[in-house]
């Protein structure tokens, strides 16, 4: 790919080795993404943005085949309350597209980013490359070094 996102040029300076996968860009439903790409959807990473009642933002990734329970990620940081950010805002916040949101892209931007506990069960997971209809597949542990993300039990 002779133009690279921003996700893979952060990867590349830490010297993480990654693959690219591709799919329509109009898709942003993490089971369809994962037919396409003909992987389970459980190591398919979907980015959520969510907003605390007060603080940064935090980028929450998790497992297209779940969805990210809000009260547990509330209780795992000790908030009362926390929600999706809408599309238009999850956008405004991080300046990238919905189905294009990459923790990868917005390192050192002061978010507070989150990957579910379950990615360590597989030796690679993908996650968006930054931009619609970009995949980046790779070691969670990388993922984790990278983007110095918490671990977190927050899917159901």
């Amino acid at each position: 790919m002779s133009n690279k996102t921003l996700a893979m040029k952060v990867l590349e300076s830490h010297s993480v080795s990654y693959l690219i996968h591709t799919y329509p860009g109009n898709e942003r439903d993490a089971e369809k993404i994962a037919q396409w790409l003909e992987m389970p959807a459980e190591r398919i990473f979907k980015t959520l943005v969510v907003v605390r009642e007060k603080g940064k933002p935090l980028l929450v990734m998790v497992p297209g085949s779940h969805q990210l329970n809000l009260k547990m990620l509330a209780k795992e940081l000790g908030e009362k309350k926390v929600k999706f950010a809408s599309h238009k805002q999850a956008e405004d916040l991080t300046g990238l597209q919905v189905g294009g949101i990459s923790a990868l892209v917005l390192l050192n931007r002061g978010f507070s980013i989150l990957l579910d506990r379950s990615a360590t069960a597989f030796d690679t997971i993908c996650v968006s490359a930054g931009k619609k209809g970009i995949n980046i597949e790779l070691d969670p542990v990388d993922l984790h070094k990278v983007t110095a993300a918490r671990f977190v039990d927050v899917i159901s």
